[in-house]
């Protein structure tokens, strides 16, 4: 069975094919519309990406199972030893606003671990990377978070995750939210240092955060869901309860605060 190493040498190769597939829909007006259930947008370039790795990756290893945000559900993925957990497009709405945020989230699991991830923004030519015997790289280069404390640190999330109800005594947390809008780069951003922390308080499907996390984790950040238990993946919901991204010290300080 290939190795983390060899699977990350495929996710790479299936990240590079993506680009200028997306690339060709970008700032080209693609068509777009609306998911059922509030499940958000998709676009003919989603779906197009999609399609692209699927017959890559999984013709490369058939036997693993396969987990998209763009696919239907298949339950036989909980039975294979690896699953592919793919976000084809994650930040869609920036890809259809003509925005440079959006990125291909691709990673491979091992039982209910992240082994291998890559994130890959084509339209920045940034490249993230890490497996779980190495370190994160980006575009080949080793990163590290900050060893930024809560006051003042600049956390990526939501408007909602600040409001006091989620802060034990009420306080609203003393550090400055930003927004990016890529799940998967808000974690790389994290990993590499340029924010001190990403934060959210719903739940997160799998696929917006299982590349980033190991990434986020090689570099020498600490990930968990909202509660500070680890990450499980390739769960029968595909969902994580929120996550808490950041470098050790500020994770313990934001995972002590929270409600």
């Amino acid at each position: 069975m290939p190795g983390p190493e060899a699977d990350l040498a495929l996710l790479v190769r299936a990240a590079q094919a993506a680009g200028p597939i997306a690339l060709s829909f970008w700032r080209a007006q693609p068509k777009a519309w609306d998911k059922p259930d509030d499940a958000g947008p998709v676009t003919e370039a989603d779906l197009a990406v999609n399609d692209a790795l699927r017959t890559l990756l999984t013709g490369a290893r058939p036997e693993y199972g396969w987990l998209s945000e763009e696919s239907e559900a298949d339950a036989s993925r909980l039975d294979a030893r690896c699953c592919f957990i793919i976000d084809p497009i994650d930040g869609t709405r920036a890809f259809i606003a003509g925005q440079e945020g959006f990125a291909h989230s691709l990673a491979v699991a091992q039982g209910d671990r992240i082994t291998a991830a890559v994130v890959h923004l084509p339209a920045m030519n940034l490249t993230f990377t890490a497996h779980a015997d190495g370190p994160a790289l980006l575009n080949g280069k080793p990163i590290r978070p900050t060893a930024q404390g809560m006051a003042g640190a600049r956390v990526l999330t939501y408007k909602s995750a600040t409001e006091p109800e989620h802060w034990k005594n009420g306080r609203t947390p003393p550090f400055r939210r930003e927004f990016r809008p890529s799940l998967a780069w808000r974690l790389c951003l994290v990993a590499e240092g340029r924010f001190d922390a990403a934060l959210s308080v719903r739940h997160v499907w799998e696929w917006d955060i299982a590349a980033g996390s190991l990434i986020a984790e090689r570099a020498g950040a600490v990930a968990t869901d909202r509660h500070g238990h680890p990450m499980r993946f390739n769960s029968p919901r595909a969902m994580v309860d929120g996550m808490i991204v950041a470098g050790p010290r500020l994770h313990g300080e934001i995972e002590a605060a929270m409600v």
